[in-house]
């Protein structure tokens, strides 16, 4: 158990590492973007290619890690970001840029099928929620401290922000060499969908609706979120600091809020029913964004809004972890890809709509998340995973 807890703290460690250095970089984006005359259309291409990149990366990666192991597809993430971070600080043209945020994307495309199926090989059932819970506030609480301290390096050099985090990489990928260990196949994961093989798994009734339900939350989350700044400022007239308040107070929320309640709600709500409330309760909030005008009630909305993200995202990776059998790092890869072509579509599809009407994004989502709430009616955890978990449980 001991080696175990150790193993969590250091994938822990690496994600928040790797989402601090994405964090790092966002202040001084605006920077680079003066210093290179690069235009908002350039920026957006460069965001969804690493997007894409990680989209198409996805499913190999995952793949990958179930053949060829969870720590050398870490590892390689890791590097793969270090040498992406290196390259956008030393980068002076366009087309370095775009190899950079490509480079990163892959970066992606390896880290995160690995490391939900490494988390998946060293707990078990009953210590999975708190895992993945640990998991989520980690990636968020990088992003929480990642901004504040790349513009406070930001006012030494505009690209030192870049090397920190290329540095900060290169030192968890040797952490990660020295003391991560290749985890044993845990014996809860036998078994998979043996009928149906290849990319035709998606449609299988065991996963479907789980990556329809990813599909459709980070679809909708990248329509408004990624218009979120803009919205505040055109319908409240909220200052840059503003929206900084909301959205470090609102990752601070749901980063407490994943430590502290996500095991619990799993245990009392099983996965399939915090998913549903999850959904219910962000789907109202989205739109109750588009009534509220007081300062104070649109400052409780907006730091509330994501919580609902924040709860879903770690259920529905504990329940494909619960149901994939010895297929962990192909659920990882699929869950990246479905989260990929979500935040690909949505930002286009939302700023689109906000080109019509500021509230059309929010209200996108909502329709959206709502068919969400659809699936999750009709949703129902696998008869023979249900038996299987509740021997688990009191053995």
């Amino acid at each position: 158990m001991q080696k175990q807890n150790v193993a969590l703290g250091i994938l822990l460690m690496n994600l928040f590492i790797a989402f601090l250095g994405i964090g790092l970089v966002i202040p001084v984006t605006p920077t680079i973007m003066n210093e290179l005359h690069i235009s908002g259309t350039v920026v957006g291409y460069m965001v969804a290619s690493f997007a894409v990149t990680q989209l198409l990366v996805s499913p190999i990666a995952g793949r990958w890690a179930d053949r060829f192991g969870r720590k050398i597809m870490i590892v390689l993430g890791l590097l793969f970001f270090s040498i992406s971070e290196l390259l956008f600080g030393l980068g002076t043209s366009v087309e370095t840029l775009f190899v950079s945020r490509m480079l990163g994307g892959v970066s992606a495309a390896f880290i995160m099928p690995a490391v939900n199926a490494f988390i998946a090989d060293i707990t078990t059932i009953q210590t999975r929620p708190k895992a993945l819970g640990y998991m989520s506030a980690a990636i968020s609480t990088g992003f929480i401290v990642g901004p504040g301290l790349g513009g406070f390096l930001a006012e030494f050099h505009s690209r030192l922000p870049f090397f920190f985090a290329s540095a900060l990489a290169g030192f968890a990928v040797i952490l990660s060499l020295l003391t991560l260990r290749e985890p044993n196949r845990n014996p809860e994961h036998t078994g998979t969908d043996g009928n149906t093989r290849g990319i035709r798994r998606i449609f299988s009734p065991l996963y479907f609706i789980a990556f329809m339900i990813i599909l459709i939350s980070a679809f909708g989350l990248a329509a408004f979120e990624s218009l979120f700044a803009l919205f505040v400022d055109h319908k409240f007239g909220f200052t840059p600091v503003d929206i900084a308040v909301i959205i470090t107070g609102g990752a601070i929320v749901g980063a407490i809020v994943q430590v502290t309640l996500f095991d619990g709600l799993t245990k009392r709500l099983g996965e399939i029913r915090l998913i549903r409330y999850s959904l219910i309760a962000s789907t109202s909030l989205v739109f109750i964004l588009t009534l509220v005008n007081s300062y104070f009630s649109i400052l409780l909305v907006t730091m509330t809004v994501f919580i609902g993200f924040d709860l879903m995202r770690p259920a529905v990776t504990s329940y494909l972890t619960k149901i994939a059998g010895n297929e962990q790092g192909f659920i990882g890869g699929m869950n990246s890809m479905f989260t990929s072509i979500g935040n690909v579509l949505g930002p286009i599809v939302g700023g689109i709509l906000f080109d019509i009407d500021l509230n059309y994004p929010f209200y996108f989502a909502t329709v959206l998340l709502a068919v969400g709430i659809g699936f999750t009616l009709a949703w129902k955890m696998p008869a023979q995973r249900t038996i299987h978990v509740q021997q688990d449980t009191f053995q």
